[in-house]
């Protein structure tokens, strides 16, 4: 058996209960998949969107959906050194890339206040258009467990606001596209133990400059809301889970004030409504 059938096989075996079942659990709860899609798997380099193409080429292969699939990479820059170590794994896995060529980090290099958010609202943009061109009607992005429930708490002590990250939401800018997040239920440390457990080495950080992504990763925000989990968890092994949690049990009732698609709902005026 090669290399990459033992790695495909760890999947649905070692690891069918942490990754494979929540990720088929992600997609049928939340209909991310019909018949008929064509989706692009955008791969970034990291380890998150890697399993994310192998579990997207398992589901096509095996699944009860028939849907086409491309694997979509965008460079946007990459040291040479990293679009290759990109290029190596994707050959391993047996993944067929498609890469295109950005510029997007020559553009957010001297941009000071927030040029990650920038980057990352660039990158989504190129991504969805060059999946559009490709003839597909979803871009699936790695986000897992993690990164939804760090985004919660980001929201409240950062922005001030009570938000989540979806499961799939409409493209604004490019009618008839959506995009999906299949490792929803997925947690980062059982990603993580996949990667080890295969012996694989994947880009720590989509930044141009990755050498220095340890420095930066410490200083963010992100990272700093995982931390605060971390410590949390070690009084309430199940922070974690209620934090997540939360999103599905909103009392809209019980808040001073709330949006639902662009309308504000202050509460005295919906208390006088009662």
């Amino acid at each position: 058996m090669s290399r990459c059938r033992d790695i495909e096989r760890s999947i649905i075996t070692t690891y069918r209960k942490t990754i494979w079942s929540r990720f088929v659990r992600a997609v049928k709860e939340y209909a991310l998949i019909s018949e008929g899609d064509t989706v692009a798997a955008c791969i970034s380099g990291g380890k998150d969107s890697m399993l994310l193409a192998k579990c997207m080429q398992e589901l096509q292969r095996h699944g009860p959906v028939k849907f086409g699939l491309r694997f979509l990479v965008m460079d946007p820059g990459y040291a040479p050194q990293n679009r290759a170590l990109i290029e190596e794994n994707a050959a391993l896995l047996e993944l067929p890339v498609h890469i295109f060529q950005t510029q997007i980090f020559d553009a957010v290099t001297a941009v000071e206040k927030n040029p990650c958010y920038l980057c990352a609202r660039m990158r989504r943009g190129y991504l969805y258009e060059e999946a559009k061109r490709l003839g597909c009607n979803k871009i699936a992005l790695g986000h897992h467990f993690d990164d939804v429930i760090e985004t919660i708490l980001m929201g409240i002590f950062y922005g001030g606001q009570m938000q989540s990250m979806p499961p799939k939401l409409k493209s604004t800018n490019h009618p008839g596209m959506q995009l999906i997040r299949p490792l929803y239920y997925v947690h980062e440390e059982d990603i993580v133990r996949w990667k080890e457990h295969n012996g694989l080495r994947f880009l720590r950080c989509a930044c141009k400059f990755t050498e220095n992504c340890a420095v930066h990763e410490e200083d963010s925000k992100r990272y700093e809301m995982k931390k605060l989990i971390a410590t949390m968890k070690k009084t309430n092994p199940n922070a974690d889970i209620s934090i997540f949690r939360s999103a599905y049990n909103v009392h809209v009732d019980t808040l001073i004030e709330y949006d639902s698609k662009g309308k504000r709902y202050p509460f005295l005026e919906r208390f006088e409504e009662k």
